[in-house]
């Protein structure tokens, strides 16, 4: 069990974790709710390091393409200016977070955090190397954003502080291996801060 230092380069990027993808909220992930503790957890770890947090989320027009009303798979979800589209209240946002809007046209959806919002080279002009992710889903959101990630950052996530939509069960450990197959690297908090999963790490 190896831990993680960081250090000048390291940021934390929370993806989604928005009412509306909260139990009780239009698109509620299973048991979503269970990582604003670690996330939280993980927010004051990378403050206490002086380092950047990103928090993205979806910010959709009234008619988005991906809501069931325009042929899309989705109930309306995070309307931008709507409760449904806040992050929870739980979470313990630093002040000057910064926030990635998504999916704020009509007309394209974004899973991404990296999709159309220049987050990959506003984050790299500040020197950020190395990201740890988290938030909601695993399967979507999350998966998208890493898989985007890993050409340009090295990407730490972090399992403990994720929850997946599973539509078709077993979709959020498919997202799992599909994130560590594209080279990035498991790690789950402890007492020292960030150390490497050796359990996730020996998945095939």
């Amino acid at each position: 069990m190896s831990a993680i230092v960081l250090g000048q380069g390291d940021a934390l990027l929370i993806v989604d974790l928005q009412v509306d993808f909260l139990p009780g909220g239009s698109l509620g992930v299973p048991h979503g709710d269970q990582v604003i503790a670690p996330i939280n957890r993980l927010v004051a770890l990378y403050r206490e390091h002086a380092l950047p947090v990103y928090a993205s989320r979806d910010w959709h027009p009234e008619a988005h393409c991906s809501f069931a009303a325009q042929g899309g798979p989705w109930p309306p979800h995070c309307v931008a200016g709507t409760v449904g589209a806040a992050f929870s209240a739980e979470l313990q946002l630093p002040d000057d977070a910064i926030v990635v809007s998504k999916a704020d046209r009509v007309d394209a959806d974004a899973y991404s955090a990296f999709s159309g919002t220049g987050l990959a080279q506003a984050m790299r002009e500040r020197g950020i190397r190395r990201l740890a992710v988290c938030g909601l889903a695993t399967d979507y959101c999350v998966l998208n954003t890493v898989l985007d990630g890993v050409a340009d950052f090295e990407i730490l996530v972090v399992a403990e502080a994720m929850r997946a939509v599973d539509v078709v069960r077993g979709d959020g450990d498919h997202a799992m291996t599909r994130m560590l197959g594209a080279g990035a690297v498991p790690v789950r908090l402890s007492d020292r801060g960030l150390v490497a999963d050796v359990a996730l790490g020996a998945r095939p």
